[in-house]
């Protein structure tokens, strides 16, 4: 495999998933992986759990709370303090409230140590 010119050893696991299903692999990574700063976190409005519900509800979308999947883990480096795993909804959601995510990856599904921060779990 590490021969092989279509694959070159520089390519990670996401580059061959990639290249073996094209664009519908990339459907496969249903989380957006955001890093919020040491910064960031103080502010409680940068918080899904606090500011997304009242936004529903201020807005008359409530019915999208069951379409909503966010996990936070804890960063390890202050510009990464928290990060967050939002669903394609919850994302488009933040960035309707204003917010200015810092998109730093995608994953198929959360990390099994991310705690679910707002939403319903995600379903295979």
């Amino acid at each position: 495999m590490m021969d092989n010119p279509q694959y070159p050893f520089s390519h990670t696991s996401n580059d061959l998933l990639f290249s073996l299903d094209g664009e519908n692999s990339r459907k496969t990574l249903n989380y957006e992986v955001v890093a919020q700063s040491a910064e960031d976190v103080q502010d409680i409005q940068n918080a899904p759990a606090v500011s997304m519900g009242p936004y529903l509800i201020d807005s008359g979308q409530t019915q999208l709370l069951t379409t909503i999947s966010i996990y936070a883990q804890r960063g390890e480096v202050r510009e990464q303090v928290r990060l967050l795993y939002m669903n394609a909804v919850a994302l488009r959601i933040w960035k309707a409230m204003g917010k200015r995510p810092n998109l730093i990856g995608a994953k198929h599904r959360p990390p099994k140590t991310a705690l679910l921060a707002f939403g319903v779990p995600f379903n295979e």
